[in-house]
């Protein structure tokens, strides 16, 4: 533990997140169903023609179509606002739909977006290619570096963008101090705060305007469903976003969202026991043959340790390592692994492992791939819920084939 962000002193928050996430939004049908109400419909009928009509001018409230609204959504949406200390959630289809709704909602031509070179592949792709086609000027930093935010900020941006931990390296940027320089010229910050989750880190507190999800990760976190947040102010989710999302089709399924939110039910006590195991597995290669390097924000060894205790509560599920051999090290130590699964998710209930010079990061190419720190060697591994030590004998297991190569 690093530090305590559970409490806050709003008085509409006067429960702690393990409660919150189990009762915020819970809103029963007179049929006093224990568990949320699945509405899985496409659409909703008016009393008459005058409440249709009021209901398009916004003069009265009530559901019109699903890809505008629906009550499991809406569930959802008032559960991680509450977590997450934000006044409006909209959720998005995918985690990346979250990312570039966010972006292309707020941006126009002859804006400028700065990013942080550390992000997922596919958001680099949006920032990289995606944006300059329409007209939007963008710049990449080293996301540590304050120096190069000051020099990149140093005159108008519409919007940064930036991942802590960052996926794979869990590169960890100093939130509050980058958002000052962001705002300073009225530049819109977003983060994505999937490594972190919603329990350890809040970026809003630290002065982030956006925080995007892809709810996939921790929060399903069982392999099940797609689906994204993207949680701000009030005013910005109405005006800017909503627009953007009812009118391009970015809609969660209601089904995806009555998920989520059983899946928000043990989210605090998986992320609990996940990161307990991340944490004695970050040890364990530490110490192990074969392992060049170990980046896990729990650990004194890693390079913005003291950062992650001032602005995280905890560290991560994620662990990143390097092993030695590259490509070929990398392919014998996951390909010996029984238990442990290759595949590019993360935050799931099952331990995974993937190779993200070959997958995830393949398409940045590999001069970039070198700036980020992800070698041929480098591993992301997404630490699950079985027993450590059936995890530490398969991380063994991989080890020994590694050597024996």
């Amino acid at each position: 533990m690093f530090r305590d962000l559970t409490m806050s002193t709003d008085s509409t928050h006067a429960y702690r997140p393990a409660t919150r996430l189990l009762h915020a939004g819970l809103e029963r049908t007179p049929f006093g169903e224990t568990s949320e109400a699945m509405f899985l419909t496409s659409g909703f009928v008016y009393d008459d023609a005058e409440q249709a009509e009021a209901t398009f001018t916004g003069d009265v409230t009530h559901y019109q179509y699903s890809r505008f609204g629906n009550p499991t959504v809406a569930a959802l949406e008032a559960r991680l606002a509450d977590l997450e200390g934000a006044e409006a959630c909209i959720a998005t289809s995918t985690g990346m739909g979250a990312v570039s709704s966010a972006l292309l909602s707020h941006v126009k031509a002859g804006d400028r977006v700065v990013a942080s070179r550390a992000l997922f592949g596919s958001c680099h792709w949006i920032v990289a290619n995606l944006l300059p086609r329409y007209g939007v000027e963008t710049e990449f930093v080293d996301g540590h570096d304050l120096d190069a935010w000051a020099a990149a900020l140093s005159r108008p941006t519409a919007a940064v963008l930036l991942e802590s931990p960052s996926n794979p390296m869990l590169e960890i940027l100093d939130i509050r101090a980058i958002a000052d320089l962001a705002h300073a010229v009225g530049a819109l910050v977003v983060v994505d705060n999937v490594f972190a989750t919603p329990l350890y880190q809040q970026p809003l507190a630290l002065g982030a305007d956006v925080v995007v999800y892809s709810c996939t990760k921790h929060i399903d976190g069982q392999g099940r469903v797609l689906g994204g947040a993207v949680l701000g102010r009030r005013d910005w989710i109405t005006d800017t976003l909503q627009p953007f999302t009812r009118n391009t089709g970015n809609a969660l399924s209601p089904f995806n969202a009555w998920v989520m939110l059983k899946g928000l039910e043990t989210l605090s006590l998986r992320v609990r026991a996940m990161t307990e195991n991340a944490a004695a597995v970050a040890d364990h290669l530490a110490a192990a043959e074969g392992v060049t390097r170990v980046f896990y924000p729990g650990r004194p060894d890693h390079p913005q340790y003291e950062l992650a205790r001032r602005q995280m509560s905890d560290a991560s599920t994620l662990v990143a390592f390097e092993v030695a051999g590259g490509k070929e090290g990398a392919f014998a130590f996951m390909n010996a692994l029984r238990l442990i699964a290759i595949s590019n998710n993360l935050g799931d209930a099952r331990s995974m492992v993937t190779h993200p010079a070959t997958t995830t990061h393949m398409k940045i190419g590999p001069e970039e791939r070198a700036r980020l720190g992800i070698s041929d060697g480098a591993i992301r591994f997404s630490v699950g819920l079985e027993d450590v030590a059936d995890l530490k004998d398969d991380l063994d297991r991989g080890l020994t084939a590694l050597r024996s190569r």
